[in-house]
């Protein structure tokens, strides 16, 4: 059941990405290889790929692809995909001001004012007898283990930075796949 949030500032006139739990957000589907992510990411503009700093010794060595968009001045990347050699794509960052649109279930989750998330997201729950989660950071989203709500520091503001997962390499949970850059020690990404 689709749930209508508020427009928040901003988000018009983003790409509008799907998400299928476990299978993959937009063009990019988990378990693709680094080489499949560059060319099904071209949809949105350039990307550069580099190698991730090593993280624990359960994973395997792991990629980073930044996509950035087509005619923007240089800016973040509006999307990072990080790829690892035994799982291959695992995680799909949205940046929140460059990245394209996804929601969940009609929530929409990328850019958003992380209180009007919260508000939005326990909204959604009662209006279906579902459930919300928060993040071990204390944001809200969807219940939903493939969704790893972040912040981002936008201006003065906290916007929502969603991460769409799988586990990779041995981990148990999203959480414990989060590549090494999407976790700074409790810092925001910025």
């Amino acid at each position: 059941m689709p749930f209508n949030t508020e427009a928040d500032d901003g988000v018009a006139g983003r790409d509008e990405w799907p998400y299928a739990p476990a299978v993959g957000v937009g063009p990019l589907r988990f378990g693709m290889a680094v080489d499949e992510v560059v060319e099904a990411a071209e949809v949105l503009g350039q990307s550069n790929v580099s190698e991730c700093s090593p993280g624990p010794a359960i994973f395997s060595p792991t990629w980073k692809i930044e996509v950035h968009r087509r005619g923007m001045a240089p800016s973040a990347p509006a999307v990072t995909a990080y790829v690892s050699q035994a799982v291959g794509l695992f995680c799909v960052a949205a940046d929140a001001v460059h990245g394209p649109q996804v929601a969940h279930d009609g929530l929409t989750l990328v850019g958003r004012d992380l209180v009007e998330l919260e508000r939005d997201a326990i909204a959604y729950a009662e209006a279906v007898d579902g459930h919300f989660r928060y993040t071990p950071e204390g944001y809200a989203g969807p219940d939903d283990p493939g969704v790893v709500m972040r912040a981002q520091l936008v201006g003065e503001a906290l916007r929502s930075r969603p991460l769409f997962m799988v586990t990779r390499d041995g981990a148990n949970t999203e959480w414990d796949s989060l590549p090494r850059d999407e976790y700074r020690n409790g810092q925001f990404h910025a």
